[in-house]
């Protein structure tokens, strides 16, 4: 069912409620995970086996990036090209420079980066092989310098990777593709066996398994951020036609989950209903149409009445969606209300699909709320920003005594020693 309800209205916050640890995922990840540990490729294989259906012993998958080009449809492979070209440019664009500024007394501080050393990405592969994350994944690693990137993907009792998939992690930049996936795969890239090394960060969106996951090995890698099924929300003042609405509405319904979720937020009570009654309308075209239809089943489509556009900012604002496009007039300067929102899509041309696909940010982006908090992912995701300080002996002087009332404060006589002793005879 397609609720059309009124700003204020109780059911907004019980919609804005994601659970982001379902209970299942967390115990399933907690058994994967401590067998990984203690056995290694053994538990990792028979994971794949349980789970995935191959019973191969190849987990690792050799392939050759021009063999790839030219098995595949010509049109894919310009796709291909097109958003990792774009992808590419943004990224080398966004890396933070780095920087210095003088001390007081001749000296320098600021700050520098160096890429880390291997990294780990994961590419759904379940529902829908996602080539396209391939791209927003691997190419962002890359830019930032990373030599070994590893990258895990499902691929079903066949073993058989999706040859659009593959070719953009080998066009990205991917060193070593494994075919596994949930659970196992973040295991066996957070902890290392025989077949995998362990890497420094694992990054790349996932179920509600992969999620679990991801959360458990905080500490032993780092990662990305914990993300749950995708959602969008849209703001609209009626000069956007309906139909372009609803069709954004449910490019993220359909997903697969079944979980994902899409808020509309209008400025009348005739936007809501004809824009409720076009998205009806368009389920009953698309490929998955039962996929969509468990999201509206499970009230995962909202429709809101706001009074005017900056009432309906603070709703969306309050949801922290995932993908948040505006389509008002003057929607740049509507954005510059923006507080949470993973990634903002700005006027009527923008659907949000273009950036799933080759606009240039990353998709990986927080889901759940957590765009309160998180960021999406960026190059520098990938990188170690290092601080630095170059005094000279006049700005050791001129901060000693500042030095030496910390360290009595805090009872620390070997750190106000380290700055006394340099002027000591």
């Amino acid at each position: 069912m397609i609720r059309i309800v009124q700003a204020g209205d109780k059911r907004i916050e019980k919609f804005n409620a994601r659970p982001a640890f379902p209970e299942e995922a967390e115990k399933a990840a907690a058994e994967v995970l401590a067998a990984i540990r203690k056995d290694g490729d053994k538990a990792v294989r028979a994971s794949v086996a349980k789970f995935e259906g191959f019973k191969g012993k190849g987990l690792k998958v050799e392939v050759e990036l021009k063999a790839l080009e030219k098995s595949i449809d010509p049109k894919l492979v310009r796709a291909v090209k097109d958003a990792h070209r774009r992808v590419e440019r943004f990224s080398k664009a966004s890396l933070r420079q780095a920087w210095t500024m003088k001390t007081p007394k001749g000296g320098s501080a600021g700050e520098f980066y160096s890429p880390m050393d291997r990294v780990g990405v994961y590419i759904p592969g379940g529902t829908a092989p996602l080539a396209s994350t391939s791209i927003m994944t691997v190419t962002l690693a890359k830019a930032a310098g990373v030599k070994e990137i590893v990258a895990c993907t499902p691929a079903g009792k066949t073993g058989e990777v999706n040859p659009v998939l593959l070719y953009a992690l080998k066009l990205a930049g991917a060193t070593e593709i494994y075919r596994v996936g949930g659970i196992q795969a973040i295991g066996m890239m957070a902890f290392g066996t025989k077949t995998c090394r362990k890497v420094q960060k694992i990054a790349g969106p996932g179920n509600a398994f992969v999620t679990a996951a991801k959360r458990q090995v905080y500490g032993y890698v780092a990662i990305d951020q914990v993300a749950g099924p995708s959602e969008i929300a849209v703001l609209t003042d009626g000069s956007v036609d309906v139909r372009w609405i609803a069709a954004d509405l449910l490019s993220q319904a359909e997903h697969g989950s079944g979980w994902e979720k899409s808020l509309c937020v209008c400025t009348s009570q005739k936007q809501a209903e004809a824009i409720r009654a076009e998205v009806l309308a368009q389920t009953e075209t698309l490929s998955r149409k039962a996929l969509v239809q468990r999201v509206i089943d499970r009230d995962g489509i909202l429709i809101v009445v706001a009074k005017n556009v900056a009432e309906g900012l603070e709703i969306v604002n309050r949801f922290a969606p995932e993908h948040f496009e505006i389509m008002t007039k003057d929607a740049l300067k509507v954005m510059k209300g923006v507080r949470s929102a993973g990634a903002v899509f700005a006027g009527a041309w923008t659907p949000e699909s273009a950036g799933d696909f080759v606009a240039g940010p990353s998709h990986v982006l927080p889901t759940g709320g957590a765009a309160n908090m998180f960021n999406g992912l960026t190059p520098d995701d990938f990188r170690r920003r290092h601080s630095f300080v170059a005094f000279t002996q006049a700005d050791l002087k001129d901060t000693k005594a500042t030095i030496e009332a910390f360290a009595a404060v805090e009872g620390l006589d070997g750190h106000g020693r380290a700055a006394t002793i340099r002027f000591s005879n």
